[in-house]
């Protein structure tokens, strides 16, 4: 009898717990597995791009292994006579003779921006003109890796370092100043030709460079071209895929020996080529047409 108490206690225990739990267990089955909601988050098509190249040691290697590769051909270039890096439109004047160049864009070329992208970030906003200004003139941006070497090999082998830019005429001081201060070398102030630019008798297609191509070609032989656009190479007609694509067809070729293209997810003209290039239409607009856009298969 005693040996039997255990057993019958525990049974009366085993019952006692099956009760308790049973308004529990007879619930409907969908307030059972109801799970809670999930937390709203705001959606910013720029936070990932933006921590991906500040954060990403392969942005980095990436820049290393452009600027790397192209002065591991520039002295090669430098003696071939017959190389030149401007697209056809824009060789307007022979270049035999002439002294030699390289043409780089600043920014996400030479100069990292991405402090005031992660700014419109945290705020929640998008580019103003007022907030841009501002930034440059802190002439706080880092010089991209590799760009500081490559442009003082350059320089030391003779070679002109021009910067072609769309930066507004009134930060043309801060730039130079941002250019210098990281060790970017600059020879003068003409070294620097911004948005306000001018050649005569070229018109200029809105902040296209093909003036400010033709007018650095009228004095020099350009070895290599760098830049994070395609805007920075050849002029673009039309921002469209197909505009785009045929913009770049006949140079093909030259990717990786005259021309160096450097990722920039975070801004750019493919950007509103996914929604007609209308700015006008609200970002939530904006952001559903980029969506539309990718490919699931």
């Amino acid at each position: 009898m005693i040996k039997s108490l255990p057993v019958l206690l525990g049974t009366l225990l085993l019952l006692c717990g099956c009760a308790s739990q049973a308004p529990h267990s007879a619930a409907p089955a969908s307030t059972a597995t109801a799970a809670a909601p999930a937390a709203t988050v705001s959606a910013d098509d720029n936070l990932n791009a933006v921590a991906w190249t500040q954060t990403a040691l392969e942005h980095d290697l990436i820049y290393q292994e452009t600027f790397r590769s192209a002065q591991s051909q520039l002295l090669m270039a430098l003696k071939d006579k017959n190389w030149d890096a401007l697209p056809s439109e824009d060789r307007v004047t022979p270049y035999k003779n002439l002294k030699p160049a390289v043409i780089l864009d600043i920014d996400e070329t030479v100069l990292d921006n991405s402090p005031y992208q992660a700014r419109l970030i945290r705020k929640g906003g998008e580019f103003n003109e007022a907030d841009w200004a501002a930034w440059c003139k802190e002439e706080r941006a880092r010089a991209m890796p590799g760009a500081v070497a490559f442009t003082q090999f350059a320089a030391k082998h003779g070679i002109a370092v021009i910067y072609i830019s769309n930066r507004a005429q009134d930060l043309d001081a801060a730039t130079l100043s941002n250019l210098r201060k990281v060790g970017l070398p600059v020879s003068s102030p003409d070294a620097f030709l911004g948005l306000g630019t001018l050649l005569p008798g070229c018109d200029q297609v809105g902040t296209e460079k093909n003036c400010r191509r033709q007018l650095v070609g009228q004095h020099y032989r350009v070895l290599m071209q760098f830049g994070d656009q395609l805007g920075d190479f050849v002029t673009v007609f039309a921002n469209t895929a197909t505009g785009r694509a045929q913009a770049m067809a006949p140079y093909k070729d030259w990717i990786g020996t005259r021309w160096f293209v450097l990722p920039n997810p975070t801004y750019g003209s493919w950007e509103p080529a996914l929604f007609n290039n209308e700015w006008s239409m609200p970002r939530d607009q904006r952001h559903q047409q980029k969506i539309q856009a990718l490919r699931i298969e």
